[in-house]
């Protein structure tokens, strides 16, 4: 059986479900979790070193071939001194059309916040704006310098 500080790996495999079935009542039965059961077998009956062990295991059906999966074209060398040649694409977080008085949403989209967040600052006067009405207002400039400076 498995030490439990021994290191340990990862083993995916598909099983027929009759042998998964045997497994999970056989683990039952014994009280232990299957992939101590499954090293315990491992350890116990599987040695590629020992011709006896492997002879034993040869009833067992062949595996069958991997599939093959396409091999992808080689790329052509690249002369190390060339400038590579790609593309990017850059969002600009200060749009000049953006006007310089925002609403509420506005100014959330611009802090990358909820309007609910916006509202509360500007409630709280931590967030520079002014209420006309029933409407809050916020200068582009002046939420900007306060986000800088965190005031």
């Amino acid at each position: 059986m498995a030490k439990r500080n021994e290191p340990e790996g990862a083993l995916y495999v598909k099983l027929p479900s009759d042998a998964v079935d045997r497994l999970h009542r056989a683990a039952e039965v014994l009280g232990v979790h299957k992939k101590v059961l499954v090293a315990g077998l491992v350890n116990k009956y599987v040695d590629p070193d020992n011709q006896r062990s492997m002879s034993a295991l040869g009833g067992l059906p062949p595996r069958p071939p991997y599939p093959q999966f396409p091999q992808f074209p080689q790329l052509p060398q690249r002369d190390e001194h060339a400038p590579i040649v790609g593309t990017h694409t850059f969002e600009r977080y200060d749009d000049p059309d953006e006007p310089e008085v925002l609403t509420l949403t506005q100014t959330a989209k611009l802090l990358q916040v909820d309007d609910k967040t916006v509202l509360e600052l500007a409630e709280a006067g931590e967030l520079p704006g002014r209420k006309i009405g029933k409407h809050w207002r916020f200068s582009r400039a002046a939420v900007l310098a306060w986000l800088a400076n965190g005031k």
